[in-house]
């Protein structure tokens, strides 16, 4: 069946892309300790290749070993060893065997890093995440010769990649990691230069772009993830975002895929913070209500001519197909399915109609407790337990080559806390 998912996509750089459809980024913790691609992510991303999308991407690959975003990163801080090198070849092989585009999404995550793994991680500013629980620490600014430092460690990781068969990155500046830490005013209260103004707020992340351009070259295809908004008071707001797409156009940024949100507003999860929600100043396009990030797409659109991703809540094949055909979206990014339905994008190319939304069906809670859902708290803490389902199934795919149906949110949350702390051992 010929649908616009089998249509391809030349990027800017040149590489094309086979189809429109994306397995988007999520964080797989199946790395070793030291940060190690293991055979189980090979094995995980080689059904993931057979699965049909024209382009897979990594979870976050760590270019700060003190700076995970989760245990079990794969981490490349430094040239890589021989062993390092060897291990990222044969993920890479497994990744792109159905001819597809594997991309590394490279990232540190600041004053997002859990206090297992440091307690006073690095950041823009001494700005502590307001979160409950104390899962974070107490973060500490940055230097000036530290952040040249970072900048040179996404041009290192970046060479490495592309060295071991990768065929593109994705340099991670959203969901309130480092990069997204400075772009924010609420996270960014320096007063040099990488600090006040949104030209000077973005640096850092232009200069990582440049770091990474001259590291693989102007034919290798490099993308920025970009928060469309953090949807906090006083935080990286979308007209912000809008002129950010324009200099990272300038910069020749071959794909941008737009998201949003930050820990403390998880809106990358469909999801409510702790915190009311900061609304945007975007449009409502007449686009079918399913993607979140659909509307920040289409105004960005008007501004840009970099290709588009957009990611996060897409399940209705029409919705998708209606994204495509009126230019709002270029690329679809697909996440949640994808952790039990590995071969969702062929399923959709061959006809499928709607993605199933596997969270409808898990609940954290009994039914006569469901009352307690308005509470804010409460709320945040059922998402991220969901989340940690989908944990379980990526785990048990990269385990197994099948994902556990008979995995219980509860049990999903207790094994990946024990993994967490195993790796940090």
């Amino acid at each position: 069946m010929t649908t616009l998912f089998s249509q391809s996509l030349e990027l800017p750089c040149g590489a094309v892309l086979p189809n429109r459809l994306s397995k988007a980024a999520m964080t797989e913790g199946l790395a070793t300790a030291d940060g190690l691609p293991t055979a189980e992510l090979a094995r995980l991303y080689g059904l993931w290749s057979d699965g049909g999308a024209g382009m897979l991407l990594s979870g976050n690959i760590i270019v700060d070993k003190d700076h995970l975003e989760r245990p079990g990163n794969v981490v490349i801080d430094r040239p890589p060893s021989e062993e390092m090198q060897e291990a990222l070849k044969r993920w890479a092989d497994a990744a792109t065997r159905n001819g597809n585009h594997f991309w590394a999404q490279i990232s540190h995550a600041g004053r997002q890093t859990q206090k297992l793994v440091n307690p006073n991680p690095k950041a823009p500013s001494a700005v502590k995440l307001g979160l409950p629980g104390g899962q974070f620490g107490e973060p500490v600014a940055l230097t000036s010769v530290e952040i040249e430092e970072i900048i040179v460690r996404f041009g290192i990781c970046a060479a490495a990649v592309k060295e071991a068969g990768f065929t593109g990155v994705q340099i991670h500046a959203a969901h309130g990691y480092l990069l997204s830490q400075f772009l924010s005013p609420r996270s960014n209260l320096r007063t040099d230069e990488y600090g006040g103004d949104l030209a000077n707020r973005a640096r850092v992340l232009l200069a990582v772009v440049a770091s990474v351009r001259a590291a693989v070259g102007p034919d290798f295809p490099v993308a920025v993830k970009l928060n469309s908004a953090d949807f906090q008071k006083g935080g990286f707001a979308f007209e912000e975002s809008l002129q950010v797409a324009q200099w990272l156009q300038e910069a020749s940024i071959d794909l941008i895929e737009i998201s949003g949100g930050t820990y403390e507003q998880p809106k990358l999860l469909g999801l409510s913070g702790m915190e009311e929600e900061e609304k945007q100043n975007v449009a409502e396009s007449t686009l079918m209500r399913e993607a979140y990030f659909v509307d920040f797409a289409v105004a960005m659109g008007e501004k840009v001519n970099v290709p588009l991703m957009v990611t996060g809540g897409f399940r209705q094949r029409a919705a998708m197909e209606q994204a495509l055909q009126s230019g709002s979206a270029d690329v679809i990014g697909l996440g949640r399915p994808m952790c039990v339905m590995t071969d969702a994008p062929n399923q959709l190319i061959n006809g499928l109609d709607e993605l199933p939304r596997y969270e409808d069906s898990l609940s954290l809670f009994p039914q006569w407790l469901a009352w307690l859902g308005n509470l804010k708290m409460l709320k945040a803490v059922a998402g991220f337990a969901v989340q940690y389902w989908y944990y379980g199934q990526i785990d048990a795919i990269g385990r197994t080559g099948n994902a556990n149906s008979k995995l219980t949110v509860f049990q999903a949350t207790k094994q990946t806390m024990a993994l967490q702390k195993k790796l940090t051992r």
